[in-house]
């Protein structure tokens, strides 16, 4: 994924009348709409959740029949933006009891993308995302051995 320029913030309107998110919004309510329509305040009192759905293709799958549990490894030369780490956290969400995402890291120590310096000039690495969101991780030299070839 290329980087993208992140998206503009919506302007606050002035002017617009409590319990409104816009005065477009309170026009309908007080001049345009009848009165089978019923208006619901800011903030909703009884949101509506929906879900977006999705697909994830891992790269590798390791069956343990011991544990009869699927291990999913995800091999990553590093991660480019938001969109694409955060989904991980979604497709970790969505797995059964008996199944688990690992990434392989190229590089653990590389930084994530629009990270800032920290007073000790180090960067919030990729490891370091994996650990705080509760994936294990290793990289190339720290594979188990039982998963390499003889």
């Amino acid at each position: 994924m290329a980087w993208r320029k992140p998206r503009k913030k919506r302007p606050a309107e002035k002017g617009v009348p409590a319990g409104y998110d816009s005065k477009f919004e309170a026009h309908l309510d007080k001049e345009i709409l009848n009165d089978n329509w019923i208006h619901v305040p800011t903030p909703d009192p009884d949101p509506i959740p929906y879900v977006v759905e999705h697909t994830y293709h891992t790269d590798f799958v390791l069956y343990n029949k011991e544990e009869d549990k699927h291990i999913y490894l995800e091999a990553k030369g590093r991660f480019w933006d938001y969109q694409e780490y955060n989904k991980y956290i979604w497709v970790k969400e969505a797995l059964a009891a008996n199944e688990e995402l690992i990434f392989l890291f190229a590089d653990p120590h590389a930084p994530m993308p629009a990270t800032k310096r920290r007073k000790d000039g180090t960067k919030f690495s990729h490891a370091e995302w994996a650990t705080k969101n509760g994936f294990r991780w290793f990289s190339e030299g720290s594979l188990p051995e039982e998963w390499r070839k003889e």
